[in-house]
């Protein structure tokens, strides 16, 4: 299986067909279909991704999107190629949906999408890159259904 879901905050179960939307985001995110595969999506909690950020990236405090790029690993050609694993926090993202108005499946899917953007090399550090990261986001999320995330009280229910 391309992607294998972890759900170790039961929370997640409740938002209405949001693994279908993730698989969905997955599809809509990889360029090079069949190619390369996520390894994990953890569905966690703010405990989790705050222990997550602080020993992999030295933050101590819970976030909302992490992602974890797998090491460069030779794989026979037409095999799948690691990419990596991405996790979520219930809480910061329940918040953060909250606080925009957004339905919070649309806020994680959009995360899901952002993770897997910076597994395939995508990035925000420089305003040119951020523009370029955030376009092709709204452009998959379009695709979903999903309105922009970066327009003031852009969700929906």
């Amino acid at each position: 299986m391309p992607l294998e879901i972890e759900v170790a905050d039961p929370r997640w179960k409740r938002v209405p067909k949001l693994g279908e939307q993730i698989i969905a985001a997955y599809q809509a995110s990889l360029t090079k279909k069949g190619l390369a595969k996520i390894t994990v999506l953890l569905l966690a909690d703010d405990a989790t991704l705050k222990a997550l950020n602080r020993g992999w990236r030295g933050i101590n405090k819970p976030t909302n999107v992490l992602s974890f790029p797998a090491a460069e690993a030779h794989v026979p050609r037409g095999t799948p190629r690691p990419m990596g694993d991405v996790a979520l926090s219930y809480d910061t993202c329940a918040k953060e949906a909250k606080a925009a108005a957004k339905s919070l499946r649309d806020h994680a899917v959009h995360l899901v999408v952002h993770g897997l953007l910076h597994l395939c090399g995508h990035d925000h550090v420089d305003e040119a890159e951020a523009h370029a990261m955030e376009a092709k986001e709204i452009r998959i999320l379009a695709k979903l259904g999903i309105a922009n995330p970066y327009v003031l009280n852009a969700g929906h229910d």
